[in-house]
C-alpha cells in the first residue's frame, strides 16, 4: 500500500470516528436540557433536539456545505467523511439556542429557524472563518485562530439565542414582582448524564478539528488537543464548585457541570496551541465566568433555563480572546476582530430571521399553554404521565 493511500484511509477513519463522538453530543444536549426543565416540558425538549439534528443536518447537506466551503473537493480524505465531520457541528449551534428558549418555545417556528441556520447563517460564518473566505482581501477578512469553534460555533449559537430571547421573552412566572422565581431542575441524574456525554463528545469536537492524525506530528497534536480539552473541563468544574461553596456553603451540581462546560467552550479555540498548564487557567476562568454571568443575565430578565448564554456566548468570546492573550504568535486584535464580526453578523441576521418568522408563526407559547406544559400542547405525549405536572 502506498503511504499516501494509507494516510488517506487513516484520516478518513479519524474524521468518521470524530464525527461519531460529536454526534454523542446530540443526546448530551437532549439529556442535559430534559433534566433542567420541568417534567411537563420534557417531551417537547426531546422532540426539538431530534428535529434540530434532522432538519439542520439535511439543510447543511443540500445547501450549507457548499456555501461554507465552496466545493466538496478534498484530497486528504474521503469527501463523504469530510462532509459528515462538518455536518456534525451544525446542530450544536442551534442546540445552544434551543435550550435557552425551552419551556415556552413552539416546535414549528424553531424548526424553520433551524433550517435557515443550517442552510445559510452558520455556513456563512464558516465561510468567512474556516471555509471559502468570501471576505478575503477585504478589511473584514477574519484571521483569528479558532480551532473548533469557540466563536464560529458556540458564540454564533449564543448570539442567535440572545436574539431569540429578546423577541420571545421570559417564561411565564419567571420574574415576579421585581424578583426572580427559582424554577428547579426536574431530573439531576439526566443533567449529569447529558453533561458527561457532551464532555466525551468534545474530544471528537476539538481533537477531530486538527484534521489529520496520519503522521507522528499530527498524532501528537491531536493527543495534546484532547488532553488540554479535558484539563479545561476539569478546571472549570473545580472552580465553579469552589465559588458556589464559598458564596453559599453548598455544592450545586448543575452549576459545577455548567462550569465544566464553560471551561470546555473556552478551550475550544486554542487547545492545539496551548501548553499543558494554560488550559487550567483558561478553563478556571471559564468556570468562574459561568457562575458570575448567570445572575447578570437574570438581572436583565434574559431568561435562560439551561445557562446557555453564560456557558456558550460568554465563554465563546473568552476562549477566542484567550488565544490572543496566551499565544505569542496569535494577534489579540485579530481575535477580537473575528469575535466582533461574527457577533454583528450572527446576532443581526438571527434577529431579523426570527422576527420575520415570528410574524406568521409565533415562537412563544401562550401563558395558558405554558401553564399546562409544552408536552401536552406540542407533542401530545407526556414524558412523565404519572407525575402531577408542576406549575
Amino acid at each position: 500500500m502506498l503511504e499516501a493511500d494509507f494516510k488517506y484511509i487513516i484520516d478518513t477513519f479519524f474524521a468518521l470516528f470524530s464525527m461519531v463522538l460529536i454526534i454523542f453530543m446530540v443526546p448530551g444536549f437532549a439529556m442535559l436540557e430534559a433534566g433542567l426543565v420541568r417534567t411537563k416540558n420534557v417531551s417537547s425538549v426531546l422532540t426539538i433536539n431530534v428535529m434540530i439534528y434532522a432538519v439542520a443536518s439535511l439543510a447543511f447537506l443540500l445547501i450549507g456545505y457548499t456555501i461554507a466551503f465552496g466545493s466538496w473537493e478534498n484530497s486528504n480524505m474521503s469527501i463523504w467523511a469530510a462532509f459528515l465531520f462538518q455536518m456534525a457541528f451544525v446542530g450544536k449551534t442551534i442546540n445552544i439556542m434551543s435550550g435557552g428558549v425551552s419551556e415556552r418555545v413552539r416546535i414549528i417556528p424553531l424548526a424553520i429557524f433551524a433550517i435557515i441556520m443550517g442552510a445559510f447563517i452558520y455556513p456563512a460564518v464558516v465561510n468567512i472563518s474556516w471555509g471559502a473566505d468570501m471576505l478575503a482581501g477585504t478589511f473584514l477578512d477574519i484571521n483569528m485562530h479558532d480551532l473548533a469553534g469557540s466563536t464560529v460555533i458556540h458564540s454564533t449559537g449564543g448570539w442567535a439565542l440572545l436574539a431569540a430571547i429578546f423577541i420571545i421573552g421570559p417564561r411565564k412566572g419567571r420574574y415576579v414582582h421585581g424578583g426572580i422565581r427559582v424554577i428547579p431542575a426536574s431530573n439531576i441524574p439526566l443533567v449529569v448524564l447529558g453533561a458527561f456525554l457532551l464532555w466525551i463528545g468534545w474530544f471528537g469536537f476539538n481533537g477531530g478539528s486538527v484534521g489529520s492524525i496520519s503522521s507522528v506530528e499530527n498524532a501528537n497534536i491531536v493527543a495534546k488537543t484532547i488532553m488540554n480539552t479535558n484539563t479545561a473541563g476539569l478546571a472549570g468544574a473545580i472552580i465553579a464548585g469552589i465559588i458556589m461553596y464559598v458564596r453559599y456553603k453548598l455544592f450545586d451540581i448543575t452549576m459545577i457541570l455548567n462550569g465544566a462546560l464553560g471551561g470546555l467552550v473556552a478551550i475550544t479555540a486554542g487547545p492545539d496551541l496551548f501548553n499543558m498548564y494554560v488550559p487550567i487557567l483558561v478553563g478556571a476562568i471559564g468556570g468562574a465566568l459561568v457562575v458570575f454571568a448567570v445572575p447578570v443575565f437574570d438581572k436583565f430578565k434574559l431568561d435562560d433555563p439551561v445557562g446557555a448564554l453564560s456557558v456558550h456566548l460568554v465563554n465563546g468570546i473568552w476562549g477566542t480572546l484567550a488565544v490572543g492573550i496566551f499565544v505569542e504568535k496569535v494577534s489579540f486584535l485579530e481575535q477580537l476582530k473575528g469575535v466582533i464580526i461574527v457577533a454583528v453578523f450572527a446576532f443581526s441576521v438571527s434577529f431579523i430571521v426570527i422576527y420575520i418568522i415570528n410574524k406568521f408563526a409565533k415562537f412563544r407559547a401562550t401563558d395558558d399553554e405554558q401553564q399546562e406544559g409544552m408536552d401536552v400542547n406540542e407533542c401530545g405525549v407526556e414524558a412523565y404521565p404519572e407525575f402531577k405536572r408542576a406549575i
